[in-house]
């Protein structure tokens, strides 16, 4: 297959966004039939992780093509500085039109502003549901509706005033970021009981100190603003955690009924414009998301929930349908390849991997052996996560709590004693029991230990000071 055009390229980003919540990754709760037909008319990412599971990393990730070491965007208060190259200034360089329309999150004012955009309408901080403000290179402007609404219709409006040249058009939700607020029309949804995951009532005995200490849990730690009416007062402890895990996933779902609905918006434009077949149309979001695994809502952990983000892409003029790979890839990996797929140079300082030959090749190079990961907000007031690093390959996934917030911005002044962690997928996929001390796995053990430091030196990151220099290190 060959395009006889550069292609157009649609990135639809969302925030929260759980693989467990998209019918095309099994599903059992809703339905999303236009993320779906991405997935139908391309590949499904089955092993798509991010490099740090936070919404302002995660971004700076998609757009420069940089670990959070690298980018310097560790936290939720460090914001990206807008010197850096990242995949839109080099299509930019390259002719192409450019547009963003949503949530930024990357920082506002002279040195943060999006650039390379020719257009941009960006929410500011998190943004409002209804009748949000936008930032724009003109000064604010509030528009009235509903965010998720308003996003994709400016995006189609500015998408039908494009002309010959090609395009890249950033379409990046809100939603279904917390408070979860859905646009009325979907109240009636969801309104059947709402099966409980396997680990809902997790009591963390398998794990560290991190588990145990973290606030992310549904029965404890979702607000008055969460769940929007009290529970009923006979409930008692457990069924109050149901009751509000019923209430936080009904408004979960309904807003990302809204996001599905916007995506089918977009890919109805482009197949009646008879543009769909050369047109880069991808679909992920910043990180995974608990929805009730281990009893939690949130992301952060390195647990599967929120390292796992969806991702789903298409482009029929180069990629074959119906496809799915179990290949480890990374949000960092996304920016060279929509570059490669556009045939321009990626900037030098880019880390991540092409993923051209893998949604192209019938027996594509593997793209890494291991993936590396890091968590800097540490103990951060409202949820509590030490912070972390680690590697996770096909099997294993071994975890160094530093517990250190290093004194970033928005981590807490108290640290801890560090912890290990190490988990047998095959044999525990939902990390209950960590391994790490089981003298059966002391073999594993070394081995990980040993990819962690090389991958870290590897990628230009500094091993925090408090961790123990691997036995039989070659550098």
């Amino acid at each position: 297959m060959s395009s006889p055009r550069r292609p157009n390229i649609v990135f639809v980003l969302t925030d929260d966004h759980a693989s467990n919540a998209i019918g095309c990754y099994g599903s059992v709760v809703n339905t999303t039939p236009g993320i779906d037909a991405i997935a139908a008319a391309g590949m499904r990412f089955d092993r798509a992780l991010v490099e740090n599971a936070l919404c302002t990393p995660s971004r700076a990730a998609f757009l420069t093509g940089t670990y959070s070491h690298t980018s310097a965007v560790t936290t939720l208060a460090t914001h990206l500085t807008n010197d850096h190259e990242t995949f839109i200034t080099a299509l930019k360089a390259a002719g192409y039109r450019t547009a963003m329309f949503g949530k930024w999150h990357l920082g506002h004012g002279p040195e943060h502003d999006p650039v390379g955009f020719d257009h941009w309408e960006v929410l500011p901080d998190q943004g409002e549901y209804f009748d949000p403000e936008f930032f724009t290179p003109d000064g604010p402007v509030r528009r009235e509706g509903y965010v998720t609404d308003i996003i994709t219709d400016h995006a189609l409006a500015w998408m039908e005033a494009q002309g010959d040249e090609p395009y890249c058009v950033l379409v990046w939700h809100k939603a279904p970021h917390r408070p979860w607020l859905p646009h009325p029309r979907h109240a009636d949804l969801f309104t059947d009981p709402i099966p409980l995951p396997p680990t809902f009532d997790d009591d963390y005995d398998g794990r560290g100190t991190p588990a145990h200490h973290a606030t992310m849990r549904i029965a404890d730690y979702l607000t008055d603003i969460d769940l929007k009416e009290d529970p009923p007062a006979e409930l008692g402890y457990a069924e109050r955690a149901v009751w509000k895990y019923q209430r936080y996933m009904q408004d979960y779902l309904r807003c990302v009924a809204a996001v599905d609905e916007g995506v089918q918006a977009l890919t109805d434009f482009l197949h009646e414009k008879g543009r769909f077949d050369d047109t880069v149309t991808i679909y992920a979001s910043d990180q995974g998301f608990y929805l009730g695994e281990h009893g939690w809502f949130d992301k952060r952990f390195m647990y599967e929930e929120s390292l796992r983000m969806p991702l789903v892409l298409s482009y029929p003029a180069r990629v074959a349908a119906g496809g799915s790979t179990e290949a480890l890839v990374s949000n960092v990996d996304i920016a060279q390849t929509l570059l490669d797929f556009a045939g321009v140079a990626a900037p030098e300082g880019m880390q991540g991997r092409s993923l051209v030959e893998l949604l192209t090749a019938a027996d594509p190079t593997p793209v890494r052996d291991a993936h590396y990961y890091r968590f800097y907000e540490h103990d951060d007031h409202m949820h509590h996560v030490w912070a972390h690093y680690g590697v996770r390959t096909d099997r294993y996934k071994l975890i160094y709590y530093y517990a250190d917030g290093m004194g970033l911005p928005n981590t807490g002044n108290t640290s801890y004693p560090p912890e290990w962690e190490l988990f047998d997928l095959e044999k525990d996929p939902y990390e209950l029991t960590s391994v790490h001390l089981d003298p059966a796995y002391a073999d594993i053990r070394r081995e990980l230990t040993l990819k962690l430091w090389d991958l870290q030196q590897d990628l230009g990151d500094s091993p925090h000071p408090r961790q123990p220099v691997p036995e039989g290190r070659t550098r």
